[in-house]
């Protein structure tokens, strides 16, 4: 996500932002990107003056950007741009990689942390001590903070990984980069999370364990790249509660796949959570059972519990696709757009 705006300069006449910088790589990098890499390469946020605003030597290379599918245009309202275009790059965007900044990279990463999504902050030296990035940095020293930041797999914790990254004098660009190569490689995957009967005793119980392990599990880790959560009491715990270990991590889950089979009250109860929240959420059900009113104007999946996994995995792959980006119940629209 990068704007498209004036290029400032300081009094000595060295540049203050480094967008057109970042858009001239971006369009050279278009020749080596995959031709069947999905959606748009990068998002343009643009507002009204931006027409005017563009730097007469970029015209060429924005009229280029223009034209080319790789990039996604999205327009930001005139009195608040500097939000929108935050509120654009957090629902958009995957990582947030904080380099200096001040209040902005505070609300930013609010915004990041919200939806359950890593925030790596880098601590060089191009803003105050106590600013931006670098004030993030300082905050992930502690090991609490850290595991509030990004979520890392294998052995190394992500305090650890800060430590690594740290900025030293005598280091060079090209280790910072590597090594925060090495990190970004280094994140565990979005979660995703499983909302399901969890009762042993419960006669679908068999049914929902194979559907989810052997259709659901495989489609969403395997083919999507998310990690498949779903609190039954096996797992560590980082809450007290399990309620708290429960809405929590619901909470900052990318996605949530509610399974509503046995019509548990649980069940319900982290649905509509997940629904209020605003979260991309499928609702599936062993095919026959009896759904509430509520529920059943809810496009889901009625999937079967016998026949050719192949088949079965292509029609939760498929249905996936349908729902995915389906509008909220009820949009969440300002007072004064």
């Amino acid at each position: 996500m990068i704007p498209v705006d004036r290029e400032p300069v300081r009094g000595d006449g060295e540049k203050i932002c480094f967008d057109w910088l970042v858009w001239e790589g971006v369009h050279a990098a278009f020749t080596t990107r995959p031709p069947e890499a999905p959606g748009p390469f990068i998002i343009a946020v643009q507002h009204h003056k931006s027409e005017d605003q563009v730097p007469a030597e970029q015209w060429e290379l924005w009229e280029a950007l223009r034209a080319s599918p790789a990039v996604q245009i999205e327009s930001a309202a005139q009195w608040n741009m500097a939000s929108k275009r935050m509120e654009v790059a957090a629902r958009t965007g995957d990582i947030l990689i904080a380099l200096g900044g001040a209040e902005g990279v505070d609300y930013l990463a609010n915004l990041y942390h919200d939806a359950g999504k890593p925030v790596v902050p880098l601590d060089l030296p191009i803003t105050g001590p106590n600013a931006g990035a670098r004030k993030l940095f300082a905050f992930g020293q502690s090991p609490k903070n850290a595991a509030r930041l990004f979520r890392s797999k294998g052995d190394m914790p992500p305090h650890s990984w800060l430590s690594r990254i740290q900025h030293t004098r005598r280091q060079t660009a090209d280790a910072l980069a590597s090594g925060l190569t090495d990190l970004l490689e280094a994140l565990a995957p979005p979660r995703a999370f499983g909302v399901r009967l969890l009762n042993p005793n419960h006669p679908h119980f068999d049914a929902v364990e194979a559907h989810f392990e052997t259709v659901v599990r495989p489609v969403i880790e395997d083919e999507l790249g998310y990690e498949l959560t779903v609190i039954d009491g096996s797992q560590p715990f980082e809450h007290s509660r399990i309620d708290q270990e429960i809405f929590t991590k619901l909470h900052r889950s990318r996605v949530v796949l509610a399974d509503i089979t046995g019509s548990r009250p649980n069940c319900f109860i982290e649905l509509g959570y997940a629904l209020g929240r605003q979260l991309p959420t499928m609702v599936m059900g062993l095919e026959g059972a009896e759904l509430p009113f509520d529920i059943t104007t809810i496009s889901g999946l009625m999937w079967k519990a016998a026949g050719p996994v192949k088949e079965r995995r292509t029609a939760f792959r498929n249905h996936w696709i349908a729902i995915k980006n389906r509008p909220p119940i009820v949009p969440v629209e300002p007072l004064i757009p």
